[in-house]
């Protein structure tokens, strides 16, 4: 069994069904982290596991897998879902589209398509992380970059100096404090 630690919740209005995808993922290695028989049970099981990856039935009782789908990817409570349904309806792919469903099949499952639309549903799970990632550290540069360019634009304007004279200034003063230049602008920007 090969251990690749990504945590799952199955959400299913039939014991046998969840417990025949937990056989399979447990096989896999995958960790079953929580299970549902309806759409109210859903929502709550993964606000308490934040799971990388969702199971869930389209038909259920009381809420169904889509309106339960929605407000778990609108909450941030997991970054993919794989729907399962016993019916090929056009209405019901459309809308697990429109949500941000990652897999849609048909039951009965097989273990290889299954399987095989999880690998798909985790790897967008790691491309969104990555993608949050690099958007956190362009937000952070951005922010720098405007902190510059208001200490350039305050030398400018107490020192009469060109853009570049005052570029040069901080660039020269982060090198002799051994100061990165962002904190260095962050000083000249503060009001005393």
């Amino acid at each position: 069994m090969v251990i690749v630690n990504e945590r799952i919740v199955i959400v299913d209005d039939e014991p046998i069904t969840r417990l025949d995808i937990r056989d399979i993922l447990e096989q896999a290695g995958y960790e079953v982290v929580g299970e549902a028989g309806d759409g109210f049970e859903a929502i709550d099981v993964c606000q308490r596991q934040k799971p990388d990856l969702v199971i869930m039935d389209i038909r259920m009782p009381l809420l169904d897998g889509l309106k339960a789908g929605k407000r778990i990817i609108e909450d941030q409570l997991t970054q993919s879902i794989i729907y399962l349904s016993a019916y090929s309806d056009e209405a019901d792919t459309d809308t697990a589209g429109r949500i941000g469903a990652v897999g849609y099949l048909v039951k009965p499952l097989s273990e290889r398509s299954l399987l095989t639309t999880i690998h798909v549903g985790l790897a967008r799970v790691e491309h969104n992380r990555q993608l949050a990632e690099k958007v956190e550290k362009l937000s952070v540069k951005l922010e720098q970059r405007k902190v510059i360019e208001r200490a350039k634009g305050v030398l400018m304007a107490e020192n009469n100096m060109t853009e570049n004279a005052a570029y040069k200034m901080l660039r020269d003063l982060s090198m002799t404090k051994r100061c990165p230049m962002n904190d260095i602008a962050e000083l000249i920007v503060t009001d005393a």
